[in-house]
């Protein structure tokens, strides 16, 4: 009896031992659609905002990712796997059905203050993300679109002191996710204090690049319900670019309701003058069921000096003409699991 008595206590201590053993696998991820109809164009035109994703009109998908993550007790990885029209998009990739990479990393914590971070991971530039779980608007932001979309190379992370922390990368040129041909290389940085950041990105502009990029992402809880966010951003390659800036004002009316407008002015620089520029205004409605969000969406983009030519999307009126102007009604759902 002493000696079963002893085994079933080993046993017993075995069990609660492994249950206070944290996790090391972690599988997350997220599922979207949408419905969208224009309401001052055809929904059969081909009309289109000039951001990135949710270009479709009537019922469409956004994507689906599933995201693996495995820390040990020094080092990790991440995998994040997408499909879908958004995640193509989002890695350059005209296959919509097979897999793709939307992350691959593995990461080592050299100390509680310092983290190296090698492989390929979304962008720090910008207050959007490519995921639309994470973001409280479904449609994008022409800064957001305008930028890299993710990054491969090396980065360091790190933590200053509690309030400060610093970024730097050494990666492949822009949105270059495998092997840079061109031999050139980009330079990235960001410093972070109580929740703002200023981000750094340099390339040469060469194959496409990007050239040099400054942006600001960061927001302020002016209450317990009020949040601002906000994002400005500079880029200039060779004397041509953009900039801008954005405000995300959002309003918590309960626990499970939130409403949002994200107001954007975006215009191109460089040769010659009255370059076109865009104000974009979008509306949106968060209603969440469990890990369900729903989002309801109203956006009007107006653009100006059309003579100079469309810069993005497609822009035209219920007859099928050039207009200046683009509005449309997005009904979009997405499960975070």
């Amino acid at each position: 009896m002493k000696k079963l008595f002893t085994l079933s206590a080993l046993l017993l201590a075995t069990v609660v031992f492994a249950q206070d053993e944290p996790k090391k696998l972690s599988v997350s991820g997220s599922v979207d659609a949408y419905y969208q109809t224009y309401l001052s164009a055809p929904d059969n035109e081909g009309a289109n905002f000039g951001t990135a994703f949710a270009k479709k009109s009537g019922f469409a998908l956004g994507m689906g990712n599933v995201i693996f993550a495995y820390e040990g007790e020094k080092a990790g990885a991440v995998l994040d796997l997408v499909v879908g029209p958004r995640g193509a998009e989002a890695t350059f990739n005209s296959d919509i059905v097979d897999g793709i990479v939307n992350q691959a990393y593995v990461y080592w914590n050299v100390s509680d203050k310092t983290t190296l971070t090698f492989g390929r991971w979304n962008t720090f530039l910008g207050y959007e993300v490519i995921a639309p779980a994470a973001n409280f608007n479904y449609s994008t932001s022409y800064l957001f679109s305008s930028g890299p979309f993710s990054h491969m190379g090396l980065k360091a992370d790190f933590a200053l002191s509690d309030d400060f922390s610093l970024m730097l990368a050494v990666t492949n040129p822009w949105d270059t996710n495998d092997t840079s041909f061109s031999g050139e290389y980009a330079l990235g940085a960001q410093l972070g204090f109580y929740g703002q950041f200023l981000n750094l990105y340099y390339d040469s502009g060469n194959h496409g690049g990007l050239g040099f990029e400054i942006d600001y992402t960061g927001g302020f809880d002016l209450s317990d319900a009020f949040f601002l966010g906000i994002n400005a951003a500079y880029n200039d390659n060779d004397g041509e670019g953009f900039y801008g800036a954005a405000l995300y004002p959002q309003f918590a009316t309960s626990d499970s309701f939130s409403i949002g407008l994200r107001g954007e002015y975006f215009a191109l620089h460089g040769d010659g003058d009255d370059l076109p520029s865009v104000f974009a205004t979008t509306l949106t409605g968060s209603y969440t069921i469990e890990n369900l969000i729903l989002k309801p969406e109203l956006r009007l983009d107006a653009l100006s000096n059309q003579d100079d030519g469309m810069f993005y999307g497609s822009f035209i009126d219920n007859d099928g003409a050039p207009a200046n102007s683009l509005a449309a009604f997005t009904l979009a759902a997405i499960y975070s699991f």
